[in-house]
């Protein structure tokens, strides 16, 4: 037994052996085929010599590309046979390690169970299954959440900024932009060429041809990398004339990228509720209703607004608010919930969810302050699922505009206010008040705890709740999602922590770090500025 052992021991040596020498061709023919083949004799054409047209260039142009093309075929080929090969020289390794592993009485035994799979694909797929993809992960407080960023076809809005990237941008690296539309076009494949054994309606065109989706039906994506893991895609399709959403989740478990799901998503009868307690600002009331009624009443037609307002002044001014919305739009969607009590955005929110009595309903908590786009609804639909998926969009808040706006006599209009750009807002990443989840997974929580009273601590206690739950929390900056500029009092009565976060908040609402900074120094530039203009005199009458 001995010599057995000792000749399957020779053999393996020899088998990793050979595995170290194909790697090492395998490297070998990559440099080969990508090193740069130039010619020093040959002369850079249009700098000396006779003029080039441009007929010259584009067939120069062509010829460089079929060479590529060629030479990138060529590579993919030899590829594709080491990589066959690899496969049947690791399956004849674990053979032999499975014979090696056999004791003298055909007893064999198991190994360490945390060892790597021997199988890519194995391992590839438990990589998915120890990401937070289909289930969502306990977590200790909101400080764990991997944040995801959104992105369409042009943009990507991205949360960690810093002083030198913006809160918007399109991708300028370029292996971003070949990310996202390797992604995009991944996406296109799966919803286009179907899985056999994939359970899904096959969908028509008007003439009965097969639909095919093309990069111009791609809405929206949303992507996160869990550093240890690999990097999910959330990626949503939809024909312009069609009212179904297509959605692919694709994992890149730092590999190829893997297919986890496709599906199609009916969004045409999902009603959201849209929750806002108020107390008194009446007049931001009446600046909200002006955006409900463009978004909500005449583009997406399928909301019901539940106000829930505290105390008796300013009660008429909203009711005839509403009224007036009534008359003039026929909209009648709505109810109005008076409590005369001390304003508790928390026991609004739960007052205005139990409010409603028609069973299950996709809820958007929102406060008065806030401008929201058509769009962001169907975001709103898409991202929250009942008892799987719960949805925190990330708002971008925007900045006092007598400081953003000061070389004008006065600020433009909201509407033209609502850009994405560094000096005239941010992401607010450390809010968690607007967010869309389902009626049965907030009372199944518990909704808000009644015993934070104040500012800001209930949104966070709610949010904390979810995380420690087996829900998944989809956090992403929305572009569709803007919190209009305000001025903030902190109260006396806040505790040490809420007070705090209050002074934060009113702090980073202000201005930009640029912005702010003029403002610091603003004595010294203007003592500059009249230096300056004094010495200019002076020299003048010199």
């Amino acid at each position: 037994m001995p010599r057995r052992g000792l000749i399957l021991q020779t053999r393996t040596h020899w088998l990793l052996l050979g595995l170290a020498l194909l790697c090492s061709l395998v490297l070998f023919l990559y440099l080969l085929e990508c090193a740069p083949q130039t010619d020093g004799n040959a002369p850079l054409p249009g700098i000396i010599g006779e003029n080039y047209g441009k007929e010259y260039y584009q067939a120069l142009l062509q010829e460089q590309e079929e060479h590529y093309q060629t030479r990138a075929t060529s590579l993919k080929r030899q590829i594709a046979q080491l990589k066959q090969e690899l496969q049947e020289m690791s399956e004849k390794m674990r053979s032999l390690q499975e014979r090696k592993n056999v004791g003298p009485n055909g007893i064999g035994y198991q190994g360490n169970k945390e060892q790597t799979p021997s199988d890519l694909l194995e391992f590839l797929h438990s990589q998915i299954d120890k990401a937070e993809v289909s289930i969502g992960a306990k977590l200790p407080s909101e400080y764990g959440v991997i944040p995801f960023e959104s992105f369409t076809l042009m943009k990507v809005f991205q949360l960690e900024m810093g002083l030198t990237r913006h809160p918007e941008e399109k991708p300028v690296r370029k292996d971003k932009r070949d990310e996202l539309v390797e992604v995009i076009e991944a996406g296109l494949e799966v919803i286009n060429n179907p899985d056999e054994d994939e359970e899904q309606e096959d969908e028509d065109g008007p003439l009965g041809e097969k639909m095919i989706f093309n990069e111009n039906d791609f809405v929206e994506g949303y992507y996160r990398t869990e550093r240890d893991k690999g990097t999910q895609y959330e990626l949503f399709f939809k024909k312009a004339d069609l009212m179904e959403y297509r959605h692919v989740t694709l994992f890149r478990p730092f590999g190829p990228l893997m297919k986890v799901k496709s599906e199609m998503i009916d969004i045409t009868r999902s009603i959201i509720n849209i929750i806002v307690p108020l107390a008194e600002r009446t007049e931001a009331f009446a600046q909200f209703m002006q955006n409900f009624r463009d978004v909500c009443i005449h583009q997406d037609k399928r909301i019901h607004l539940t106000v829930v307002y505290f105390g008796k002044e300013g009660l008429s001014k909203v009711k005839s608010i509403l009224e007036s919305v009534t008359s003039e739009s026929n909209f009648h969607n709505y109810t109005l919930v008076s409590l005369n009590e001390e304003f508790n955005r928390g026991q609004g929110l739960n007052v205005g969810a139990r409010a409603w009595d028609k069973g299950e309903v996709l809820m958007f908590f929102c406060d008065v302050d806030i401008y929201f786009s058509a769009e962001f609804l169907n975001s709103c639909r898409l991202n929250a699922e009942p008892g799987k998926k719960v949805f925190y969009p990330v708002v971008f808040s925007l900045y006092n505009p007598a400081i953003v706006y000061a070389s004008q006599d006065i600020p433009p209009p909201v509407e033209q206010q609502l850009v994405h750009k560094k000096d005239s807002g941010f992401w607010r990443d450390f809010g968690f008040g607007m967010t869309c989840q389902y009626r049965s997974d907030f009372l199944t929580i518990g909704g808000f705890d009644m015993e934070v009273k104040g500012w800001g601590g209930e949104d966070v206690h709610l949010y904390r709740k979810y995380l420690h739950g087996d829900l998944i929390v989809i956090r992403t900056p929305v572009p569709g999602l803007f919190h209009l500029w305000h001025e903030k009092r902190c109260a006396d009565e806040l505790t040490p922590e809420q007070y705090r976060m209050c002074i934060q908040s009113k702090a980073m609402n202000e201005a930009s770090h640029s912005h702010l900074g003029m403002l610091v120094f603003r004595e010294e530039i203007e003592t500059h500025l009249h230096k300056q203009a004094y010495r200019t005199k002076s020299e003048a009458v010199g």
